[in-house]
């Protein structure tokens, strides 16, 4: 859960969510980071930074810098976490569709 949270806070964050998306479409390096976004390369780093703590994306070397790519197995934990409350709530609308006017009442 404390993974989880975390995941949400980063992404709670307008311009941290902006550098998700930019690494969903494909890995990049934080000068390519920086070319899209409207804010200093030294912020684009802290923000990464936050992004890696949070396991939703992972750092590899290239050369002398960095390509920051989704990290799967953070993304996916968030996820499995995020399913279970879309699993609860189909069970519910389920149910609730399924009850006759009587039970309704």
């Amino acid at each position: 859960m404390a993974t989880d949270s975390a995941q949400l806070v980063a992404l709670g964050d307008s311009t941290r969510r902006q550098i998700f998306e930019l690494i969903a479409e494909r890995p990049r390096s934080v000068a390519e980071i920086t070319r899209q976004m409207t804010v200093s390369q030294s912020a684009v780093s802290q923000h990464l930074k936050v992004l890696r703590e949070s396991r939703l994306v992972r750092a590899e070397p290239k050369g002398a810098s960095n390509v920051y790519h989704i990290d799967p197995h953070g993304l996916g934990q968030m996820r499995a976490w995020l399913d279970r409350f879309w699993s609860k709530t189909l069970t519910a609308y389920k149910s609730a569709v399924e009850k006759t006017p009587e039970e309704s009442r």
